[in-house]
């Protein structure tokens, strides 16, 4: 990958259009689905804020669970609670039970998933990307994913 931060820096002002900000990043990783929560002050939840590439058939069913997630639930609440990231290389076949069974009906395969963090330790938010095919983040893709959501974090809080 050239350049995982290309065309975010001028996405990334006063008020940031939330759902371009996504689409240049899933550009930049060559995925084709993904999210942005915003960690809510008031509830403590994640609360989605943009989302591309859910299929139009199971996004009436999956939004009002994935609109607000509690910490430690799913990919993002998980990334959230660990303050580290998150990956499924094949969500279909996760056994570990990060995934949650409705996530399943996406077909999203391989996905990650980062903490939004100030410099004070504070989570304010997830990105989440995935593809639809099996797919392993290499651990370079992580951090530039990382590098993503420090760019961020400040938009954010």
């Amino acid at each position: 990958m050239a350049n995982p931060t290309q065309g975010l820096p001028a996405l990334l002002t006063t008020s940031p259009d939330w759902n371009a900000v996504l689409a240049q990043v899933l550009q930049n990783f060559g995925c084709v689905t993904g999210t942005i929560h915003r960690t809510d002050p008031a509830t403590g939840l994640l609360t989605l804020i943009a989302h591309q590439g859910i299929p139009p058939q199971v996004l009436p069913m999956l939004l009002p669970k994935i609109d607000n997630i509690p910490f430690g639930k799913g990919i993002a609440g998980c990334a959230a609670q660990r303050k580290e990231a998150v990956q499924l290389c094949n969500l279909q076949e996760d056994l570990g039970g990060v995934a949650k069974p409705d996530a399943r009906k996406t077909n999203v395969q391989g996905a990650l998933a980062v903490p939004v963090v100030t410099p004070e330790g504070k989570v304010v938010g997830v990105l989440g990307i995935g593809k639809m095919s099996p797919y392993e983040f290499s651990e370079a893709e992580s951090a530039e994913l990382s590098t993503c959501a420090a760019l961020m974090q400040v938009f954010l809080v």
